[in-house]
């Protein structure tokens, strides 16, 4: 918590050093950014000096402003730089299918989506009512677009088995209203790749735009390839691809927030811009969301990009590879879980089959062990599931993994599953998120340890609550939920 004393705006200010002591002491609740045992939010190579190096470029563009580029010419070379990067990484270029792919640097992964999904709405100003199709295992900034940007949203079920969506559903998905189809290379809940060929060609043949979310793990891909892992074609090398999004801030390992967003040609970029002039201030031109952008994360990705290489990717892909076979190898014996998915990129999944091992207690076991894992709650026919996210810097870490998820399971296992008070369950199976009133909610939280003070790492019986919930109050639920912690400290 923060002093009285030391609020953001103090009446006397306070001297610097004791300003980064206050934060150093709030960071020290946090989850730890490097070390390899976060497998969610961050993405630590574990390269010496890294961090330092991008810090500095940070500091020497920070206050540089991207709104207008002739001012501030080393940022827009520095941004080319990043889009030709990209481009050339994921099959586009002189010398390729898509010569003349061009882009733009966003803060993260949700605005290249959101940006995706305007151009092509904006691409049919002659539809009233325009639509997207996205595999259920899309990313949730699809739906978050389509919420913003007023386009409905049409998700496409994936197999149970195969985590992916058949094209021919994609097919029978696509309406004359539809102005985009999307795939993941991979997909963040299961690391898969969708049939993205397949996908495209239907794209293609009802005249549809085609967006490849390779936000996640895309950066990796190819250097798995190169590796010699038989990575499906998914980028501009595929015939009715016309935009992918990756982030730099993902597995091209630089801070935050740094993404691209690329169109196989200026004619699709161009309804990505905004542009207004009926005003009697500056004309106003955007590419991105944002107007104003601090030039720091951009140099940063710039050095981080420059320092490490096509060598130094092609290591730490490798790294990951092994540290992804590894854990998946771990996980493989221990009797009651199994892999949700074969690991095919950055991410091992599993679940448990055996109803005496409860996942969500499993998840709060490992974190009392110092390792901090993603639960993912079910979803129709998908069952809950452990979700790790693998970097470079996990490798080192591997051997240790083993014996605490056995540890973990035997703790998880003399614990019991999650047992809900009858009024819990039956609230989760029938309210409706309108029937949830202020009262409830914060009877709700309190009686789950929720609200005022510091947040618990014991999170099963909430995770336990949410998933025996509907995924509409499921939302509302965790809307409510965050909205009690994120309250000013007067």
């Amino acid at each position: 918590m923060i002093d009285e004393g030391t609020g953001a705006l103090p009446e006397v200010g306070v001297p610097a050093a004791r300003v980064l002591e206050e934060i150093r002491a709030l960071r020290a609740a946090d989850r730890p950014t490097h070390g390899g045992r976060l497998f969610a939010y961050v993405y630590d190579p574990g390269v010496a000096g890294l961090d330092e190096l991008a810090q500095a470029a940070d500091a020497e563009s920070a206050h540089v402003n991207g709104l207008d580029p002739t001012a501030f010419p080393s940022l827009l070379a520095m941004e080319n730089a990043l889009v030709a990067a990209a481009a050339r990484l994921l099959g586009g270029g002189p010398g390729t299918a898509a010569p003349e792919v061009v882009g733009s640097v966003t803060s993260g992964g949700t605005e290249s989506l959101m940006l995706a999904v305007k151009a092509a709405r904006d691409a049919r100003p002659d539809l009233a009512e325009p639509r997207i199709v996205v595999p259920v295992s899309g990313h949730a900034a699809f739906a978050k677009a389509a919420h913003y940007l007023r386009v409905a949203l049409d998700q496409v079920p994936v197999d149970p088995l195969t985590l992916r969506p058949a094209p021919a559903d994609v097919a029978a998905a696509i309406r004359p209203e539809t102005v985009l189809v999307a795939a993941s290379a991979p997909s963040y809940a299961h690391g898969v790749v969708d049939p993205v060929a397949e996908i495209a060609a239907v794209a293609a043949a009802a005249g549809v735009r085609c967006h490849v979310d390779a936000c996640f793990g895309g950066w990796t891909l190819p250097w798995l390839r190169r590796l010699g892992a038989p990575v499906p074609e998914f980028d501009f090398a595929v015939d009715g691809v016309t935009s992918i999004s990756v982030d730099l801030h993902k597995y091209g390992y630089a801070p935050k927030g740094v993404s691209v967003l690329l169109h196989r040609d200026p004619a699709l970029r161009a309804p990505q811009y905004f542009a207004y002039a009926d005003w009697p201030g500056y004309t106003m031109i955007n590419p991105v969301i944002a107007s104003t952008r601090s030039g720091g994360p951009i140099a940063a990705a710039y050095a981080t990009l420059r320092h490490l290489g096509e060598d130094g990717y092609l290591r730490l892909a490798a790294l990951t590879r092994d540290a992804v076979a590894g854990l998946a190898d771990a996980v493989r014996p221990v009797d009651g879980l199994r892999l949700l998915a074969e690991p095919e990129s950055t991410v091992v999944c599993f679940t448990s089959d055996d109803p005496g091992l409860d996942l969500f207690v499993l998840v709060d076991e490992l974190t009392a062990r110092g390792w901090h894992t993603q639960p993912q709650l079910g979803y129709a026919d998908l069952p809950a599931s452990v979700h790790l996210t693998v970097t470079a810097a996990v490798a080192p870490r591997v051997a240790e993994f083993g014996p605490a998820l056995a540890e973990a399971v035997a703790a998880a296992r003399a614990a019991g599953p999650v047992e809900l008070s009858a009024e819990l369950r039956a609230l989760a199976g029938s309210l409706t998120p309108e029937a949830l009133t202020p009262e409830l909610v914060a009877r709700l939280a309190a009686g789950l340890g929720l609200g005022a003070g510091p947040v618990t790492d014991r999170m099963a019986v909430v995770n336990t609550l949410l998933d025996a919930a509907a995924p509409a109050l499921r939302e509302r639920l965790l809307a409510e939920f965050v909205g009690l912690l994120q309250r000013p400290s007067w």
